[in-house]
C-alpha cells in the first residue's frame, strides 16, 4: 500500500470513530439536556447543512486550492463541533457552531473530506482495482464507526468507574472528539504532492467542468442520489438511536453495542459488494441489495418487540451499505480523471443537502405527526430511488464491464 493511501485510510478510520460515537449519542445527549425532538432534528440538520456547504467548496475549489490544505482545514473545522457540544450551549449558538463544525449525525461518514478522499483514491490505483480499493476504504470507515458506536457506552461507564456526573462524562468525550479531529488534520500533512490533480490543462483545474456526456450522467444520478439522501436524512443513526431510546427504553450502553454490530455488518458488506459487483455489475449490485434493505426498514415501525425490531434493523444494515463502494466506483468510472473531484463533490453535495433537509423534517414529523413516521417516509423515498436508478442506468456500464 502506498503512503498516500495509508494516510487517507488512517485518517478515515479516526474520523469515522468520532462519527460513529456522535451518531449514537447526540440525539440522546440533547434529549437529556432538555431539547425537544424538533430541536434535535434542527441541530442534526444544521450540522449536515454545514457539511453540504463544505462539500460545495470542495467541488468547486479543492483542486485549485490544493487537496492537502483543503483536507487539513476540513479536519480543523470539524473539531469545533466537539467543543460546542462539550460546552452545552443554548440552541441558537449550538446550531451555528455545529454548522461551522459540520457535525455528522448520520453515524456513517459522509463528510466533505469523504467526498474528496473518494475522488483521490481512484487515481491511486488501476481501474481493475478501483471498486475493491473503495470497498476496503469503506470497510475501514465502518470499522471506525463500529469502534465509535461501542464508545457510546463510555459516558455511563465513566459514571460508574470514576464517579463522574453524566454531564461531565459526556463533556470529556466530546473534548476527545475535538482532539481526534485536530490529530487527523496533522496526519493529512503527510500526504505527498502526487495526490493533487495534474494542472494541465489549467482550465480544468481553475474552472471545474464536465464534458457534455458526463454532465448528463452526473445530473441524472445526482437527482436520484438526492432522493435517496432525503430518505437517509429521515433515518440518521442519531435519530434511530433516539427512536430506540424512546420506544424501547434502551440505554446508551445497549445502543452502543447494537450500533457496534451494525457497523461491523456494514463493514463486511462492502467486501461482499465488491465481490458481487464483479459478477453482476455495479448498478445491479446497488439496486438488488439496497431495495430489500429498504423493505426491512419499512417493517421496523411495526415491530412488536425490541428483539423483532433489532432483527429487522440488523437485516437492513447487512445490505444497506453495499451500494456505497459500488456507487463511488460507478461515479468515478463514468467521468474523466480530471472530472472526479467535481463529480464526487456535486453528488455528495446533493446528498448532504438532502440529508440536512430530511433530518430537520424528521424531528418535526416525530413531534407533530407520529413518532415512527420518519421511518415510513424514509423507506418509501429509498424504494423509489432504487426503482428509478435501475430504470435510468441499467444500460450504462463502466469500462471494466463493457
Amino acid at each position: 500500500m502506498n503512503r498516500n493511501l495509508l494516510v487517507i485510510i488512517t485518517v478515515a478510520f479516526l474520523r469515522s470513530v468520532t462519527v460513529g460515537f456522535t451518531g449514537v449519542v447526540v440525539g440522546i445527549y440533547l434529549f437529556r439536556n432538555g431539547f425537544s425532538s424538533l430541536d434535535i432534528g434542527l441541530v442534526i440538520g444544521s450540522g449536515l447543512a454545514g457539511a453540504a456547504i463544505a462539500t460545495l467548496i470542495v467541488s468547486l475549489r479543492a483542486d485549485r486550492i490544493g487537496r492537502r490544505p483543503t483536507l487539513l482545514w476540513l479536519a480543523l473545522l470539524s473539531s469545533i463541533s466537539g467543543f460546542a457540544l462539550a460546552l452545552s450551549l443554548p440552541l441558537p449558538f449550538l446550531v451555528i457552531l455545529v454548522f461551522v463544525g459540520m457535525l455528522n449525525g448520520m453515524g456513517t461518514d459522509r463528510s466533505a473530506a469523504f467526498a474528496l478522499e473518494q475522488a483521490i483514491i481512484p487515481g491511486l490505483v488501476p481501474d481493475v482495482r478501483r471498486t475493491w480499493t473503495l470497498a476496503w476504504y469503506n470497510l475501514v470507515l465502518d470499522g471506525g464507526g463500529a469502534v465509535g458506536a461501542l464508545a457510546a457506552g463510555l459516558p455511563l461507564l465513566l459514571t460508574k468507574w470514576h464517579g463522574l456526573s453524566l454531564a461531565r462524562a459526556y463533556q470529556a468525550l466530546f473534548i476527545a472528539y475535538a482532539a481526534v479531529s485536530l490529530l487527523s488534520g496533522l496526519l493529512y500533512l503527510l500526504l505527498s504532492p502526487t495526490v493533487e490533480i495534474t494542472k494541465a490543462p489549467t482550465s480544468n483545474v481553475q474552472k471545474p467542468r464536465l464534458s457534455p456526456a458526463a454532465k448528463s450522467v452526473v445530473t441524472k444520478i445526482t437527482a436520484l442520489f438526492s432522493l435517496d439522501a432525503f430518505g437517509g436524512g429521515l433515518l440518521t443513526d442519531a435519530l434511530l438511536a433516539y427512536w430506540f431510546f424512546r420506544r424501547f427504553g434502551v440505554s446508551e450502553e445497549g445502543l452502543g453495542i447494537l450500533f457496534f454490530v451494525i457497523r461491523l455488518l456494514n463493514a463486511v458488506s462492502h467486501l461482499g459488494a465488491a465481490w458481487l459487483a464483479r459478477r453482476i455489475g455495479l448498478i445491479n449490485t446497488m439496486v438488488f441489495t439496497h431495495l430489500p434493505s429498504s423493505l426491512f426498514l419499512l417493517a421496523l415501525p411495526f415491530a412488536s418487540s425490541f428483539k423483532v425490531a433489532v432483527l429487522l434493523l440488523l437485516c437492513r444494515e447487512a445490505l444497506v451499505e453495499m451500494d456505497v463502494p459500488t456507487r463511488q466506483s460507478y461515479v468515478a468510472a463514468v467521468v474523466q480523471p480530471n472530472e472526479r473531484t467535481f463529480a464526487s463533490g456535486v453528488t455528495n453535495l446533493a446528498r448532504n443537502l438532502f440529508w440536512a433537509v430530511g433530518s430537520a423534517l424528521a424531528g418535526a414529523l416525530m413531534q407533530g405527526v407520529a413518532f415512527s413516521s420518519p421511518l415510513v417516509a424514509g423507506s418509501g423515498s429509498k424504494i423509489s430511488y432504487d426503482l428509478l436508478l435501475y430504470r435510468s442506468f441499467r444500460k450504462l456500464r463502466p469500462p471494466e464491464e463493457r
